[in-house]
């Protein structure tokens, strides 16, 4: 089974501001006699070319997404199928990600890879365009609960990747099992100085006010406060509020974090480097993300664009992506082509009951927005 490192730079501030360009690896010809067949007819074929018009560029794909989000022998099919070439230009976050269209107002982008909690305001804002459906057929085979989670997805998204937020944590570095948010907040003296909060006001603050027993997407500025005090009174238990890493060098392999917000698929990442790293989603619920496929409202190539994820939404395709992310897939029809063991990880599909007291992460209204940057600045200054 392939699993990724992905999320390695959702909320890592290493990647910030990358392009990294990826070209198909063509293979190798072994045969010594074709070597020397293409070195013989090579000069003739130069000759007879000589005044032949050059071959146009192959047209190029733009993706703005995360780092490692799209797997490589799927780009590499694609390009083979269509005699396009992929680009990927990284973000390292939902705020770089923001910052750099509106710095850019979205140009040269093809595809633009959304949390759901920002494609109404995109979409308002004109940088994406609305889905032409026709070119899309393989919308069929999305669960519709993905297509309706949030405001304009249906004018605007495809689905592409769904998954939890929770805490992972070295069972046999803490001095019993944690189940609560409320351990990650106020933890037990053994945790002091090892604890490793991401740097997005939306997952502390939120998740603080889901231990305090509010609802993440609250619009009361004073609940917010409140939850503002928590993470507060939490920071010096926090060694560093930044994102864990996934690789055998983590922090929490190594013991050095005990503790950590991570996203479910990531919890699966490390945890193969560690018998003893185990993710929770607490008896509270955790927060509920849903990233999404989009078109830049200036794209450059709009119907390859819609060529792409049309082509990411195929079933067999589909079923490769989720097994080399280890997330969860909003396809129906790629379950049937999952790894069972995929299908029934509950960290990867949890069941009702896990899920029930969790949320999806909604817009916040403008004013709350603003105090809730206000409160984490506070804190992590």
């Amino acid at each position: 089974m392939r699993i990724s490192l992905r999320r390695t730079a959702r909320c890592g501030p290493d990647t910030l501001g990358a392009a990294v360009e990826r070209t198909a690896v063509q293979p190798r010809l072994k045969d010594r006699s074709r070597k020397a067949l293409r070195c013989f007819f090579a000069p003739l074929a130069a000759l007879a070319l000589a005044g032949a018009t050059p071959a146009a560029e192959p047209d190029e794909l733009v993706i703005f997404n995360w780092s490692q989000y799209l797997a490589p022998e799927v780009v590499a099919a694609f390009e083979a199928e269509t005699g396009a070439r992929v680009r990927v230009v990284h973000y390292g976050g939902d705020d770089h990600r923001d910052q750099l269209m509106v710095e850019t107002d979205g140009e040269g982008f093809d595809v633009i890879v959304v949390s759901g909690t920002t494609i109404e305001t995109y979409g308002k804002r004109g940088w994406i365009q609305p889905l032409q459906e026709e070119l899309i057929p393989n919308l069929r085979h999305i669960d519709p609960r993905w297509r309706d989670a949030y405001a304009a997805t249906r004018e605007y998204a495809v689905p592409y990747f769904w998954g939890t937020v929770g805490i992972a944590y070295r069972r046999d570095l803490v001095p019993e099992p944690i189940t609560s948010w409320m351990q990650l907040y106020r933890p037990a003296p053994e945790l002091q100085g090892r604890i490793k909060m991401p740097n997005t006001a939306r997952d502390v603050l939120g998740m603080a006010l889901k231990a305090l027993g509010h609802s993440m997407n609250t619009d009361d500025p004073e609940k917010l406060k409140e939850a503002g005090r928590l993470a507060l009174a939490q920071k010096p238990a926090v060694s560093v509020y930044s994102y864990i890493s996934l690789g055998e060098g983590s922090a929490l392999v190594s013991g050095k974090t005990a503790a950590a917000m991570v996203y479910g698929g990531d919890a699966l990442n490390v945890a193969q480097h560690h018998e003893d790293i185990v993710y929770v989603l607490p008896e509270e619920g955790g927060g509920i993300w849903c990233d999404y496929l989009t078109v830049g409202a200036n794209a450059p190539h709009p119907e390859l664009a819609h060529e792409f994820i049309d082509f990411i939404n195929r079933p067999d395709i589909a079923a490769q992506q989720a097994e080399y992310m280890y997330l969860g897939s909003p396809n129906r029809a790629a379950r049937e082509r999952i790894d069972p063991e995929i299908l029934s990880n509950p960290i990867v599909y949890p069941d009702a009951d896990a899920l029930a007291k969790s949320e999806y992460y909604r817009p916040l209204s403008p004013e709350l927005l603003r105090l809730q940057s206000r409160i984490f600045t506070h804190i992590v200054e």
